[in-house]
């Protein structure tokens, strides 16, 4: 359902409104790592995170008379701005659907960027439900956070990026490391590279406890997670993976990566510290594997995609408190 030329389609309707985001490097990082580390910076992107991507991307792709209605998702935050943002740029109505416990500055910015926001429960209320029934009553436009062939698409322009990129710094094989919740960064990025650098193999990465994609990759069928909340890499936690994103994960990536919470902190400190960066805790999953899980990682250069960076002003300086500072 999604292939190259439905990610270099949608790198067209993003021309000149996402960024390039960089890729950054520090010694300091490669030593602890023990290899050459690479860390993309989608927190730089619009909006904090990669979801400006496939946000833009699925409202750009509407026809005009149905995209005039509005559009709505369901989001813990970073598709939430992602897909508020595209909407206010396109100057149609958007509602978004977040949970209660999402962070303040993410609920705040959906709002800023003119979105109705509808707050539920997550443990009690199915978002799922929420989402479609506001969609057929206003007349909405649904668009989901990864399950969804456009949005996948937007995301794996990501991948594009990383392939040239890593053709400027001469890299012709690496492992990708990938903040993956419900697939859709991960199986975008693991498409584009399939096709522009073979010798790429993506990892999702997930936080301990909330590891449905390593597990699903494991047992080779679609596992659920057992509660959904418990972490503080909110942006990352979902119910299972994609119908539409796992098959891909499964033909496509290596096996899953899991890390703790203390261990995303850390990281979260150190891209601070040596890359200047701030980065969310979800969004700091890959480059804590790259840093403290080498004995699970093949090969001398790594790439990690840090996937965002909005996070609440006492979660990061908890996070800074950590021994990375030091480090």
């Amino acid at each position: 359902m999604v292939d190259i030329a439905m990610i270099e389609a949608a790198r067209i309707r993003l021309g000149g409104r996402a960024r390039r985001t960089p890729i950054l490097s520090s010694p300091f990082l490669d030593d602890i790592a023990g290899r050459r580390l690479f860390v993309k910076a989608e927190c730089l992107q619009h909006s904090g995170s990669f979801k400006f991507r496939g946000g833009w991307s699925a409202v750009s792709a509407l026809e005009p008379s149905v995209r005039a209605k509005g559009v709505i998702a369901f989001s813990s935050g970073n598709h939430a701005q992602g897909v508020a943002l595209a909407a206010k740029l396109h100057g149609v109505p958007s509602v978004i659907v977040m949970p209660t416990d999402a962070p303040k500055l993410k609920i705040d910015n959906t709002r800023a960027f003119g979105a109705e926001v509808v707050l539920y429960d997550r443990v009690k209320e199915d978002r799922d439900e929420i989402g479609a029934r506001l969609s057929r009553e206003r007349g909405l436009t649904l668009i989901k956070p990864f399950d969804e062939p456009l949005v996948i698409a937007g995301q794996g322009t990501t991948g594009l990026e990383i392939a040239e990129q890593a053709q400027e710094h001469e890299i012709t094989s690496a492992e990708v490391l990938v903040p993956c919740g419900g697939g859709g960064l991960t199986s975008g990025i693991a498409l584009a590279l399939e096709a522009k650098a073979p010798g790429f193999k993506v990892r999702p990465c997930e936080p301990f406890g909330f590891d449905d994609t390593t597990r699903s990759l494991a047992s080779g069928k679609i596992e659920r997670n057992a509660a959904m909340q418990g972490s503080i890499c909110d942006a990352i936690v979902t119910p299972q993976p994609g119908n539409i994103t796992f098959p891909i994960m499964k033909r496509l990536c290596g096996p899953g990566i899991v890390v703790t919470d203390d261990e995303a902190q850390e990281a979260m400190a150190l891209a601070f510290t040596r890359l200047k960066i701030v980065v969310e805790p979800g969004g700091a999953v890959a480059l804590a594997a790259a840093l403290f899980h080498g004995n699970e990682i093949n090969g001398d250069t790594v790439i990690a995609v840090t996937s965002g960076g909005n996070v609440d002003g006492d979660v990061f300086t908890r996070a800074l408190s950590h021994g990375g500072v030091a480090a």
